[in-house]
């Protein structure tokens, strides 16, 4: 074979491959000839009127309701603790006893002293009462009636004063015997026993704390409480009623507390050095889950607004401009719509301007779309929260994903 032939041959052989590789490429245009890009599908929510609940978010510390100090009133060496450190104490129940000799001693003494005055009084008594016939038959005289009398009554105050100094000494004999001002929990013992106590001032010996209820005390900022004030005088808000406002914690751990407590009162005065003004609710405790100086977030329903609409929060974007959200028109057709948000309640933003009832509102897909794009609406769900923290996926979630999960705990399975 001459070389021409052989360079004939090889250019009908590059011809071919290169009409195949051709064909080869065509179907990556697009599935379709003359087709274009596939439409995005987005979800999208139908914003509506609601009667909706408005709550705010506080910061806040719990306050024991009560809080007594324990302390020696008669000094002298204590000979016993009668309570365990950190249980639950009745108010009178004995805590600490104080060697009671000296204020035995004492009172014995004050015992004698008021039997001596009273057998004086009775003797003047008698004496007054021999008086009286003799000096009406002129046997004694005015004068000696007269003193028998005075020394009557002189006798009848010793025994009142008797009687009192006794009582004084019976008091302190019983200071020997401490006991709890309240109920409530006690701490830690302050002292041991052979401590010399109530020298000079009376000594702390525990602290009994109540804790059932307990107290929150919380802090709204001023500007706030004016807005929300401003907004329930102009009609924007309704008022939830005297004692109806529900008040319920989420703990330092993001766990909510399961008992709904209710607010007590909000000061009068705003702090100066913060600017806020202090509200105080209570709260039942009955399993001592809340400690004094926990701190805890309390939401509180301060108003309720009769037509509100909001969006999920992962529906808003915020930029220079403000906030704003993306809606469908009846075109299917995507356009940015900016909006002036109020607080937040829960996972959504509460829509003071913007939007309003009938408006589609994209909520998931956000970053497959741009202003002016055509989509593909389909109804948002959201998402149903585990709330047991930490499981594992639910059943159906499992099914759904194709992930054989063991059951942990009867809590995580799908109902």
């Amino acid at each position: 074979m001459t070389s021409h032939q052989r360079f004939a041959r090889l250019a009908a052989v590059l011809a071919v491959l290169s009409i195949f590789a051709g064909c080869s490429e065509k179907p990556k245009a697009g599935a379709a000839p003359g087709a274009g890009a596939p439409v995005p599908e987005v979800a999208v929510m139908t914003v509506a009127l609601q009667r909706l609940t408005i709550t705010n978010e506080l910061p806040g510390r719990l306050e024991a309701t009560r809080v007594a100090q324990v302390r020696a009133r008669a000094a002298g060496i204590v000979q016993k603790r009668e309570f365990r450190e950190g249980s639950e104490v009745k108010a009178g129940e004995l805590l600490f006893r104080i060697d009671p000799a000296s204020y035995q001693a004492t009172y014995e003494s004050t015992q004698a002293a008021l039997a001596k005055s009273e057998a004086n009084l009775a003797q003047a008594n008698l004496k007054l009462q021999r008086y009286k016939p003799l000096m009406e038959v002129n046997a004694v005289s005015k004068q000696e009636y007269d003193d028998a009398g005075t020394a009557q009554k002189q006798a009848a105050a010793d025994v009142a004063s008797a009687k009192a100094t006794r009582a004084i000494a019976q008091l302190n004999l019983g200071y020997t015997r401490v006991t709890a001002p309240i109920s409530g929990r006690i701490g830690r013992a302050l002292v041991t026993e052979g401590a010399l106590v109530g020298q000079g001032e009376a000594t702390q010996l525990a602290t009994i704390q109540q804790l059932d209820p307990i107290y929150v005390n919380l802090t709204q900022s001023s500007t706030d409480l004016l807005a929300l004030q401003r907004a329930l005088a102009n009609g924007e808000l309704q008022s939830v009623g005297q004692g109806k406002a529900a008040v319920t914690l989420v703990l330092e751990d993001g766990t909510p507390y399961p008992l709904p407590g209710k607010l007590l009162f909000s000061d009068v005065s705003v702090d100066e050095s913060t600017g806020a003004v202090s509200l105080r609710a209570e709260f039942p405790n009955p399993k001592r889950r809340l400690l004094p100086g926990m701190y805890v977030r309390a939401k509180l329903e301060q108003g309720v607004r009769e037509q509100a609409i909001s969006v999920p929060q992962q529906a808003l974007t915020r930029g220079p401009d403000g906030a704003s959200v993306m809606v469908v028109g009846a075109d299917n057709k995507v356009a940015v719509r900016t909006v002036i948000t109020g607080s937040a309640q829960g996972n959504d933003w509460l829509i003071s301007k913007g939007l309003q009832a009938g408006d589609r509102v994209v909520v998931s897909g956000l970053q497959k779309i741009k202003p002016g794009a055509v989509v593909k609406v389909v109804p948002w769900q959201p998402k149903v929260v585990d709330t047991v923290k930490g499981a594992l996926p639910s059943a159906q979630q499992n099914k759904d994903k194709k992930i054989d999960t063991p059951e942990i705990v009867p809590t995580a399975k799908a109902q």
